[in-house]
């Protein structure tokens, strides 16, 4: 069978490339041609476009790039014209995604949406044209089945967070950090080992995000004398991108490529809003959630958007499990204080943790996800196929 997937980000590149893993193994014979990254590629996808030419973050950056994403779409297009897809995979991304779902539908394409766009919390009119468009919607987030059931009267499926798999088999075969330091001039493939303990730093993925929140991030570094704080440098990013941030702060480290090592040996994270919330709850690491967009794309969404939290963790549990700093709420001094807290209040600690496993339960419910979602798509394309 053929399979044409597109994801548009780095955890879509995750996701996608346990997704392929595990179709191989349903459909040995399986062509799958992609959109995504490095680990789609190397899971056996042939990579069309690499999200590093995708990642337009917020209102006014998506404006500033519309003409880019335009060419995308066109080429996207064509290109899927061109391959012949026996099913269509879209994963998450649904500014792109769910333009090409459209217009999938409007050629006869058969469309499986695995990752449901986060239309619960805006954007809620997007649900009709869904339904009209998606032949299955595979959902990760435990409310979302009842939501879609419930509001609009849409059978979608329900098959666990794939992240908990990922996380669980590396933990099981958990490497020791090794950490690239600036300082002597060790490159990040020559690795040793840190003694003092670890704070990691996760600023995002996209280089807008990163230079709003890395510069917080590292002046908080000063107070903490006895920690060793690590960026954890983002997939498709330019390691020199990072040099001139991290030059002036001398307990900085970096490593690229090894969040999960080092979310395996930190004592504390401080975290951008998204995936890696949720990534860092499953390893048991107590965080403080860090969000800041441009002005004008803040002062849109604040307006747009309607939730009651923006990191996953209290989204699912539906409670502040953990703290999150927004806009102008993230300052070093906030900052500072809530790590001082998760670092050396032991009452927090605890507190925190025991909400991390509750919060594994749930989203294990389902099981295997990204063999569950293979097996659905497997099934909906054998279902679909003439005889």
């Amino acid at each position: 069978m053929k399979y044409y997937i597109i994801a548009g980000e780095a955890s879509g590149d995750l996701h996608g490339s346990n997704l392929i893993k595990e179709l191989r193994i349903l459909d040995a014979a399986a062509t799958i041609r992609c959109w995504g990254g490095d680990k789609m590629q190397k899971a056996g996808g042939e990579l069309r476009k690499h999200y590093r030419e995708l990642a337009f973050m917020g209102f006014w950056e998506v404006i500033k790039n519309i003409f880019t994403i335009l060419r995308n779409i066109k080429f996207c297009k064509k290109d899927i014209e061109q391959f012949k897809p026996d099913v269509l995979i879209l994963i998450d991304y649904p500014g792109f995604n769910l333009r090409i779902a459209k217009w999938a539908k409007q050629k006869g394409l058969h469309v499986n949406y695995y990752i449901s766009p986060q239309v619960w919390a805006w954007k809620e009119n997007r649900v009709k044209m869904m339904k009209e468009c998606i032949d299955k919607m595979i959902v990760i987030l435990p409310f979302e089945k009842e939501y879609y059931k419930t509001k609009w009267n849409w059978e979608v499926e329900y098959v666990g967070h794939p992240l908990v798999q990922v996380v669980e088999e590396f933990r099981a075969g958990s490497r020791e950090l090794g950490v690239g330091s600036r300082e002597s001039g060790i490159k990040n493939s020559e690795l040793r080992t840190l003694n003092s303990e670890l704070i990691a730093l996760l600023p995002g993925s996209r280089k807008q995000e990163i230079l709003k929140k890395l510069p917080v991030m590292l002046e908080v570094s000063k107070s903490f004398p006895g920690y060793r704080f690590i960026v954890a440098k983002a997939p498709g990013v330019d390691e020199n991108f990072y040099d001139r941030l991290l030059n002036p702060f001398t307990n900085v480290s970096f490593v690229s490529d090894k969040t999960y090592e080092l979310l395996m040996q930190a004592k504390a994270a401080l975290v951008t809003s998204g995936t890696a919330t949720l990534e860092t709850a499953l390893f048991g690491v107590p965080e403080v959630v860090c969000y800041k967009g441009s002005f004008l794309s803040y002062e849109i969404g604040r307006r747009l958007v309607k939730i009651k939290f923006i990191a996953l963790v209290n989204l699912i549990m539906d409670k502040p499990v953990v703290k999150e700093l927004i806009q102008h709420e993230l300052t070093v001094d906030n900052l500072k204080n809530e790590l001082n807290l998760i670092l050396n209040n032991e009452n927090r600690i605890k507190e925190i943790k025991s909400d991390y496993a509750a919060l594994k339960n749930l989203l294990f419910s389902g099981g295997n996800a990204s063999a569950n979602a293979a097996k659905s798509i497997f099934n909906f394309v054998q279902e679909k196929s003439p005889e």
